[in-house]
């Protein structure tokens, strides 16, 4: 009997990065996991890694940020696993355009849309399900993003980080009696495929010395093991070594910049 038997776990963005290591780790830990995502053909890929694990898993490709989407979503888990003791909510996308001055609205709604509004929809509908059978465990990947916002996220996605963050600590303060537990995991830089959409994507060196989507995961799964009793409000948690990321920050600083802002402006950046 594994630590998680008998529980069901749903897990967002469980294709790829940390929520694929998460989902393997409830997995094997006994659960049943709820792999959601919108690419189905990625998300049969982690079912067949967490079967020939020993584990279980049942795909549920969905579009968490349709409100009329998350409704039928958790109602098919309900009615197909018998319930939602868990959620993960770790699906999110990054800025393109890192820097305010140039962010468009439409990239700050989409980046928020992700990162914010449908946690809130899911959690609201999980947590319906939740209260009305003895309690549960809400645990939301922010960033570190957060509470140190620079350009590397960008202005969007960290505000939507530091959102999260604080709708998780809203969820502990209101519905802890209720046997919830809601806990905010903030990691740092962690080498999964988001680091492709960066305006200097990471070196291969650069990302062998950051933290890893199972370090993210262990994490993870240590707030859903501990008693009901005992929860985790939030971890930080980051890579040992803290790179340069000088570079980093001076090609996220000018990308979608006007080239006449950049003509007149960079060169006094340098």
């Amino acid at each position: 009997m594994g630590s998680l038997s008998g529980k069901v776990a749903l897990v967002t963005g469980a294709g790829t990065g940390i929520g694929r290591e998460t989902a393997r780790l409830l997995a094997l830990a006994g659960a049943r996991v709820a792999l959601v995502g919108r690419r189905r053909d990625v998300l049969d890929d982690v079912r067949s890694v967490i079967a020939a694990e020993g584990g279980e898993a049942t795909v549920f490709a969905a579009d968490i940020s349709n409100g009329q989407a998350v409704v039928t979503l958790v109602d098919d888990i309900c009615s197909q696993l018998g319930g939602i003791d868990i959620l993960v909510n770790n699906a999110g996308s990054a800025s393109k355009i890192p820097n305010v001055r140039w962010t468009g609205e439409d990239e700050w709604n989409a980046v928020m849309d992700v990162n914010m509004t449908a946690v809130y929809r899911l959690t609201q509908k999980v947590l319906e399900w939740m209260l009305g059978h003895g309690g549960g465990t809400i645990v939301t990947v922010s960033s570190l993003a957060a509470v140190r916002p620079n350009l590397l996220g960008g202005a969007a996605y960290g505000a939507a980080k530091a959102a999260v963050r604080n709708f998780m600590s809203y969820l502990h303060t209101t519905f802890r009696n209720d046997m919830i537990r809601a806990t905010c995991v903030m990691p740092g830089e962690t080498a999964t495929p988001i680091m492709d959409s960066r305006v200097r994507p990471p070196t291969e060196a650069e990302r062998a010395m950051m933290m890893q989507p199972e370090d993210v995961a262990r994490a993870v799964l240590l707030c859903c093991e501990l008693p009901a009793r005992t929860v985790i409000e939030e971890i930080a948690i980051a890579p040992t070594r803290q790179r340069d990321i000088s570079a980093d920050l001076e090609a996220a600083r000018w990308n979608g910049a006007p080239e006449d802002v950049i003509a007149l402006e960079r060169p006094h950046k340098i």
